[in-house]
């Protein structure tokens, strides 16, 4: 798990009626923006401006040393990650961090460096003291020295050069050790330093692990609804895929939605209607590939009264059901060659006949289709008739399979996690570190609807507040990170060659993680390193 996994929802736990909340195991308070900045306001008035801001930094300066404290303690593969105290600033409801640049502290560059927005100190101070002729972000500014400075292992003074509190248009702050900052840290240190700061914080400190309960985390995502439409989209091949449903919504072509079994294509096309201007008339949905051909027509067309044993009165079809709306036919691939010809002329017409009846009754919907068959290929094969292929083939939109898009892996799965484990009365809040690192690590042939399964299996025999490995199914606990083989098989130390580089990939070339990812010692990755650059290999 990374930085950009981390979930507000899976590091609070908390009752749902009141008392006590806790954040990665150490208890926290919720306080009103408004009323925050009151207290501000009254500092200011009654202690000075220099008294206020020595408080409101050190009081960042602990919240900030706390959440690492309790990050290590939690996670501490995390802790490793320099990208998760941002992270984590953001989590807390602080601000937004953008730009956000490291480097090793070794030249001019400062160590941290970042842009703000949305910072809540900036808009309080500009709220009830109005414009300020210095920076005034000085909660968040303690926050990140803290942090940094325990993540680091020495002390790090965050500065912020520009703020919104004063008239900027963003708020800008560079983090560097007091000897980097030099004679420009003078002015600030002493709003960071108390007597005997240390000495109380650590006695805090100590008091607080003992008596603070661990973290209990629960899971408060919205519910994915079997009536509603819940898609995440964190990888860029499902962002690019909902842009396109988004804007082929606006329209009112007929779709198809092609993709693998269990990808979701039912949901892209309750997206598509939700976002169509029919949205506020229904939507209606069949499996074409459940049904016969004769029970289809039926459930399609509907029937007059006596029209075949059974028919004791007249029934309206899922066309006139869903007049005005959408209607979504599924596995449309499965459609019988006769019932094909039907389909054809109700889209060419506008218009249906029920069965046993000659009547025409025009119909206004818009068809969304969907399959997991080539139908190109079904077309060229004689199973699929090329005129109906092309009336419903206006627009294609291909949904990719999970495999492709392992970034919303995680946060699916925590939706289905809570569904789960609020129909089952479990108190299963989230994932450990190694059960969320294995459903990255799957292949998921089944796509969605396999990880739905395999979260609802986990919830069932989890006997603790977070699904374990071992409450995985049998058939994931195995994975391993894949590997392709072409043609011959190749050599081991090409493939262990590759591994290590797509690990330097996606560790942003931190070799000290990489390392630890790799559980190897970092002097032998120094040295296999090494040895890829004089092979030719690019590293």
């Amino acid at each position: 798990m990374q930085a950009k996994d981390l979930d507000l929802r899976e590091l609070l736990s908390f009752t749902p009626e009141g008392g006590v909340m806790h954040f990665m195991g150490r208890r926290v308070l919720m306080f009103d923006a408004v009323a925050l900045g009151l207290l501000r306001k009254e500092l200011i008035e009654s202690m000075g401006i220099s008294a206020a801001r020595s408080i409101l930094t050190r009081f960042g300066y602990a919240h900030g040393r706390r959440t690492a404290e309790s990050l290590k303690e939690e996670f501490p593969k995390l802790f490793a990650d320099s990208w998760t105290g941002p992270k984590l600033h953001m989590l807390h409801g602080m601000m937004v961090a953008e730009g956000a640049k490291r480097n090793d502290d070794s030249g001019a560059a400062p160590l941290v460096e970042s842009f703000w927005h949305e910072s809540y100190e900036a808009e309080q101070h500009l709220l009830h003291l109005g414009r300020s002729d210095m920076s005034v972000c000085w909660t968040l500014t303690g926050f990140a020295s803290g942090y940094v400075s325990y993540w680091a292992g020495k002390e790090i003074y965050f500065i912020e050069d520009r703020c919104c509190g004063k008239g900027d248009a963003v708020c800008h702050v560079e983090g560097r050790s007091k000897e980097k900052w030099g004679d420009k840290l003078e002015p600030h240190l002493p709003y960071f330093q108390s007597e005997s700061g240390d000495e109380i914080f650590k006695k805090l400190a100590d008091t607080l692990k003992e008596t603070e309960k661990r973290l209990k985390k629960r899971q408060r995502q919205l519910s994915c609804l079997d009536d509603t439409p819940c898609v995440t989209a964190r990888s860029e091949a499902m962002r690019k895929t909902l842009d396109l449903t988004r804007r082929v919504a606006k329209v009112e072509s007929s779709v198809i939605v092609t993709g693998e079994s269990g990808v979701g294509k039912e949901r892209i096309a309750r997206l598509i209607h939700d976002e169509s201007a029919r949205a506020a008339r229904p939507f209606i949905a069949v499996n074409c590939g459940a049904l016969t051909e004769t029970l289809l027509e039926s459930e399609l067309f509907g029937h007059a009264k006596g029209s075949f044993t059974g028919a004791d009165k007249d029934s309206i079809g899922l066309f006139e059901a869903a007049n005005g709306g959408t209607l979504f036919l599924d596995e449309i691939g499965e459609v019988s060659p006769g019932m094909q010809v039907k389909l054809l002329r109700a889209l060419q017409e506008r218009e249906i006949r029920r069965v046993g009846e000659n009547k025409p009754r025009a119909v206004d919907i818009r068809i969304v289709a969907a399959t997991n068959r080539n139908l190109v290929e079904e077309v060229l094969a004689g199973r699929f008739r090329q005129d109906l292929f092309y009336r419903l083939r206006v627009i294609e939109i291909k949904v990719p399979p999970l495999r492709e898009r392992t970034e919303d892996i995680l946060p699916l799965a925590r939706i289905f996690l809570e569904e789960a484990s609020r129909r089952a009365g479990n108190k299963v809040t989230g994932f450990t570190p190694e059960a969320a690192d294995q459903l990255l690590r799957y292949d998921w042939p089944g796509n969605i609807r396999e990880l739905q399964n395999a979260v609802e299996h986990a919830v069932a025999i989890c006997i603790g507040s977070r699904a374990t490995l071992g409450d995985l199914p049998e058939e994931l606990r195995p994975a391993l990170p894949k590997a392709t083989v072409v043609g011959s098989i190749r050599h081991l130390e090409d493939i262990e060659r590759e591994y290590v580089l797509a690990a330097m990939r996606a560790t942003g070339n931190n070799r000290n993680r990489t390392a630890a990812e790799l559980n190897i010692g970092i002097a032998t990755l120094y040295r296999k390193l090494k040895g890829y650059e004089k092979a030719g290999h690019t590293v």
